[in-house]
């Protein structure tokens, strides 16, 4: 009998030394599994992270989900058709604003940004949640892992990232590690604002503890929440110091067309310090345009798409205030 314990204890003991050391043969799930420990994730998570989502065997060396190549193309394509006619959906953005009322009084008040803005974001990203991701956040961060041209071992290392990003979330969150994945873009993004792991700090519940982006109120006040402590944009537009952004849309088009390293928002590189041809920055136009716009890239870095965003936020605003 006691030998019979004296055995038991060391197969135990011998499991979790080896869930702790995180003893798997993949030698990338091994070293993500060993970093996300070292971040301060427990062994036990990080462990049944791997073992239950991608089913590793210590024998298993080719333990990853590929995203089948015409998966992304159709994805790719449904993205580019929704985002095509973009002045289609206004009566569309119209009657949500008014379905979702109450939280975006919450949201506005709470945060300081505009419902039109916010909704015109989720209508762009993902058709307000009409779209339909056809692959995982695994999946996708596996692949990025598993290159072996020069261009893409820096991808491997964005990989890694993101996996410990999407672990940590979930870890501080207490969802479970065999649940920790979720439905995603091709190219990782999450959600009805398609949030990428490193944003995930940003989601925030409407009257619940742990917010869920692919329910509307939920990604309404994580919306508005990334914009106010990622963008700085706390202060609700006055709509009235605007000047009609579709004219000024069509400018900046001209402008970028006939000078080189042309912005919209910047004279000078942030990080480089190199200088820009800033449109209208001399005459101070469309600095309060200008200032939005900045902020708006804060969720994407493109001046075209601070222009689009806030251009039919502003024909939203004009239609419901009637």
């Amino acid at each position: 009998m006691i030998k019979v314990i004296v055995l038991l204890l060391l197969v135990t003991t011998q499991i979790f030394a080896t869930s702790k050391n995180c003893d798997l043969e993949n030698k990338t799930y091994k070293e993500i599994c060993q970093k996300a420990i070292r971040s301060g994730i427990s062994s036990t998570f990080a462990n049944e992270f791997f073992l239950s989502n991608f089913k590793i065997k210590k024998t298993d060396e080719t333990s990853i989900v590929f995203v089948p190549k015409k998966s992304k193309q159709a994805e790719v394509k449904k993205v580019k058709k929704v985002n095509s006619k973009p002045f289609k959906h206004r009566s569309e953005l119209g009657r949500h604003l008014e379905q979702y009322q109450e939280v975006y009084d919450y949201a506005e008040k709470k945060y300081g940004v505009n419902r039109e803005v916010v909704a015109v974001i989720l209508m762009h990203e993902s058709k307000l949640g009409k779209f339909k991701p056809a692959s995982n956040l695994l999946a996708v961060f596996s692949n990025m892992g598993t290159k072996n041209s020069t261009k893409k071992r820096s991808l491997s290392e964005a990989g890694k990232e993101k996996i410990i990003n999407l672990m940590r979330y979930c870890y501080k969150k207490g969802i479970e590690a065999g649940e920790c994945n979720f439905p995603s873009s091709h190219a990782g993004n999450v959600g009805i604002p398609q949030f990428l792991p490193e944003n995930f700090c940003y989601i925030d519940g409407y009257q619940t503890k742990v917010g869920d982006l692919h329910k509307m109120e939920d990604a309404i006040v994580s919306t508005s929440n990334f914009l106010n402590k990622r963008a700085s944009f706390a202060k609700l537009i006055d709509w009235d110091k605007m000047p009609k952004i579709e004219d000024v849309q069509k400018e900046w088009k001209q402008f970028r067309a006939t000078h080189k390293n042309s912005s919209f928002v910047y004279e000078k590189s942030e990080k480089m310090g190199n200088d820009y041809s800033c449109f209208k920055c001399e005459t101070g136009e469309v600095a309060y345009l200008r200032g939005y716009v900045k902020k708006i890239m804060g969720y994407n870095n493109s001046s075209d798409y601070g222009l689009m965003i806030l251009g039919l936020a502003q024909n939203i605003h004009k239609e419901i205030s009637k």
